[in-house]
C-alpha cells in the first residue's frame, strides 16, 4: 500500500489528465447554449467519482441543472463527511483577452489556464483525488459522500430545493468544501467565517418624460440628484452607515479576534499599488483587514439615467436608477436589512420624486466554530502539506449556500479552499497551480487520515 505522498507521485499524470477533461466542458450555467454540456459534465463527474473509489454515484435532475450525488459507506457506525461542489462555471467573455483557449486547457510556468481551473473545477478535483488518495493509502476513518451541483454561479436555487426534498440522503455529521481561498501560498489558511449580502436596485421616478433643463431646470426635482442625495444619506464622513438600527445585531471583535487579524501578513502600501488607489478608506477605528471581513459594508455597485451618449444632450431625466448592496456580518438578518433598506429609502424619498425598490437577493453570513473535529482534522491536513499550521482568517466575500446548509440540513461547513488572488477566478486568464493542485490533494488526504 502506497504512502499519501507516492500514491500522489504515482498518480499525478492522471489526476491532471481527469481534471482536464471536465475543464474541457463549457459548463456556463448561465448562458442556455450550454444546456447540454451541463449533463455532459454532470455525467463526466459521477463517472470520476466511481473510478475515485465511490460505491455509488449518480446524476439526479432538479427543477434546473442536475446534481451529482456519490458516496462511500464504510460503516453507519462512523461519523460521515458530505463534500460539496460545483461543476458550473463563469461565462468566459470577453474571450479576445484571453491568451489560449479558454476551454482547451494549457500548461505555462506551472499554471493550468482555463475556465473553472480554480473555481471550482480544480478545487473540486481536490477533494476527489484527496480522497482517493487517502481511500488507497487505507487513511479513511469516515464514510463520505458527495453533491456537485450545476448552478453555484446562478444562485444554488435548485440545490437548495434538492437539500429540503432528500435531507436524509444527505445526512451527516460535517459538511467540507474547497471554493475559497487562501492568504498566499507562503502563508496558508483556513476561512471560518463569510459575510452575508442583501442586494436592491432603486428607480427613482420624477416627470413623465426627459425635459429640457433650461425650461425646467431649477423648478422640478431631478431624479438624478435625489438619488444622489438619497445615497449619500446612507453613510457618513468616518464611514459609518447611517441606516437607522443598522447595527443593532452587530457584535464587536474581540482584543483575541483581533489580534487573530493582525497576525495576517499584509502590506497596505502594496496593498494600495495594485489597485492603483492613493489612500484607502473605511469605517473609521478598524484596519483594512477588519473592514473588509468582520465588518459590514454599504456600495454603489452601478448607477445610471440620462443622456450618456457622445457629447452633450441638456436635458433633465425622466428616470436614474442604482444598484446597492450591503455586505453584512454574524447575526445580522439579511431579510431584516433589507426591509430596513426598503423602508427608509421610500421614506427619505424628496418631495417630487417616486422611489421604487426592487429586492433582488441576499445570503446569510456564516462562522465556523474552530474546535469542531472535523476543523481540527483540515487543520492538520493543511500543516503536514504546507509544513507550517494555517492561519484562521474570515473572508468578506459570500458564499449563500453555506449558510443555507446549516439552516436546512442542521450542519456546519468547514471552508478547506485553496485559491489564491493571482488565480483570477471569474476573469480572463483564470489558472491554479500544478503545485497547489498538488498540495491540496495531499492536504485533503491528510484530513481524512485525521477525521475520526
Amino acid at each position: 500500500m502506497s504512502t499519501i505522498k507516492e500514491y500522489i507521485k504515482e498518480n499525478e499524470p492522471r489526476f491532471v489528465e481527469e481534471w482536464f477533461s471536465l475543464l474541457r466542458i463549457p459548463s456556463v450555467s448561465s448562458q442556455t447554449e450550454h444546456k447540454a454540456d451541463m449533463g455532459r459534465c454532470a455525467e463526466r463527474w459521477r463517472e470520476l467519482l466511481l473510478s475515485s473509489g465511490a460505491d455509488r454515484a449518480e446524476v439526479m435532475p432538479t427543477g434546473g441543472n442536475p446534481v451529482v450525488y456519490a458516496e462511500r459507506i464504510v460503516s453507519p457506525d462512523l461519523p460521515t463527511v458530505l463534500v460539496y461542489g460545483h461543476y458550473d462555471v463563469m461565462p468566459a467573455e470577453p474571450l479576445e483577452l484571453w491568451q489560449s483557449e479558454p476551454f482547451e486547457p494549457t500548461i505555462r510556468d506551472g499554471r493550468v489556464y482555463a475556465r473553472g481551473a480554480d473555481d471550482d473545477k480544480g478545487q473540486a478535483m481536490i477533494q476527489a483525488k484527496g480522497f482517493e488518495t487517502a481511500l488507497r493509502a487505507g487513511a479513511v476513518h469516515c464514510n463520505v459522500k458527495f453533491i456537485l451541483e450545476g448552478e453555484e454561479e446562478v444562485g444554488s436555487e435548485s440545490l437548495i430545493a434538492f437539500c429540503k426534498t432528500h435531507g436524509e440522503l444527505l445526512r451527516a455529521d460535517v459538511i467540507l468544501v474547497s471554493d475559497t481561498s487562501m492568504v498566499s501560498a507562503e502563508t496558508p489558511s483556513l476561512t471560518t467565517g463569510l459575510r452575508g449580502l442583501s442586494y436592491w436596485e432603486i428607480e427613482v421616478t420624477g416627470p413623465n418624460r426627459d425635459l429640457h433643463s433650461g425650461h425646467f431646470g431649477g423648478a422640478v426635482a431631478n431624479p438624478i440628484n435625489a438619488l444622489c442625495k438619497l445615497i449619500a444619506s446612507l453613510t457618513d464622513a468616518d464611514g459609518r452607515i447611517t441606516l437607522p438600527h443598522f447595527y443593532d445585531d452587530v457584535v464587536e471583535l474581540t482584543p483575541d479576534e483581533k489580534a487573530m487579524i493582525a497576525r495576517v501578513p499584509f502590506d497596505e502600501a502594496a496593498y494600495k499599488r495594485a489597485i492603483d488607489v492613493d489612500e484607502v478608506f473605511g469605517e473609521k477605528g478598524y484596519s483594512t483587514l477588519e473592514r473588509n471581513s468582520c465588518r459590514p459594508s454599504f456600495d454603489v455597485c452601478g448607477i445610471w439615467g440620462g443622456y450618456t451618449g457622445e457629447g452633450s444632450k441638456t436635458v433633465l431625466p425622466s428616470k436614474a436608477y442604482a444598484k446597492l448592496s450591503c455586505r453584512l456580518v454574524p447575526h445580522q438578518d439579511p431579510e431584516r436589512i433589507t426591509r430596513m433598506m426598503i423602508d427608509y429609502l421610500q421614506a427619505a424619498a424628496p418631495t417630487g420624486v417616486r422611489v421604487k425598490v426592487d429586492f433582488k437577493h441576499s445570503g446569510e453570513p456564516y462562522v465556523c466554530p474552530i474546535d469542531l473535529p472535523a476543523y481540527k482534522a483540515a487543520e492538520a491536513g493543511f500543516t503536514i502539506a504546507f509544513g507550517k499550521q494555517p492561519l484562521v482568517v474570515r473572508r468578506g466575500g459570500s458564499i449563500p449556500v453555506i449558510p443555507a446548509f446549516e439552516k436546512i440540513l442542521g450542519l456546519k461547513t468547514v471552508l478547506m479552499g485553496f485559491g489564491l488572488e493571482r488565480n483570477a477566478i471569474h476573469s480572463p486568464n483564470e489558472s491554479f497551480g500544478l503545485d497547489m493542485f498538488r498540495i491540496g490533494i495531499e492536504a485533503v488526504a491528510e484530513f481524512y487520515n485525521h477525521y475520526k
